[in-house]
């Protein structure tokens, strides 16, 4: 049974804590305000109906940009250091324990199944919907988790692509990776 290493939270809280290491409180602050024009950004943009979304996964990312400025006045930290972060320590405790309970709870119950553990990504998915070819044309966006661009691309061509699909309505004319941002190891 597979299990995920890594949920899409937990890779959106990661990849910032991770940026933020080593920055001073002045980078911080422009990250935070950086982080708020993409999340105001990302809310103008085609919504999807699940909370897996770049509108979800700005706020997330802002949310943490901003927690730690917090967390870094609060400590007088001079830079930031995740395992100074009371909260950022708590995270991957948390991270861990839930991990053990669905490798509990997906195991055999003669505990002889093997477990899948799955290092998988969040991609975007871009589609337009069959016959626009004008340019602003209205776009689908879904998101989805895959272990490969490859395999997400595959995913995507299944369900949105193919004649013979059920949501044989548009053609897919993207597919990026967003969590881990790409080039980012986790």
């Amino acid at each position: 049974m597979p299990v995920y290493e890594y949920l899409p939270h937990e890779l959106a809280r990661l990849g910032v804590l991770r940026k933020a290491t080593g920055l001073d409180p002045n980078q911080v602050a422009e990250r935070v305000r950086l982080a708020q024009e993409r999340e105001a950004h990302a809310s103008t943009g085609p919504q999807e109906a699940k909370s897996l979304s770049d509108p979800h996964i700005a706020v997330l990312q802002h949310n943490q940009w901003r927690r730690i400025a917090h967390v870094m006045g609060e400590l007088q930290m001079p830079v930031y250091e995740p395992a100074e972060d009371p909260r950022a320590v708590r995270y991957e405790e948390q991270r861990l324990q839930r991990l053990e309970e669905d490798r509990a709870y997906s195991g055999q119950p003669d505990g002889q199944a093997p477990i899948e553990l799955l290092r998988h990504r969040v991609y975007r998915i871009t589609g337009r919907p069959l016959g626009e070819h004008t340019p602003g044309g209205a776009d689908f966006v879904v998101h989805l988790m895959a272990g490969s661009l490859s395999e997400a691309a595959h995913r995507a061509w299944n369900t949105y692509g193919r004649p013979e699909s059920t949501y044989r309505t548009s053609h897919v004319t993207s597919v990026e990776q967003v969590l881990p941002e790409p080039g980012e190891l986790f």
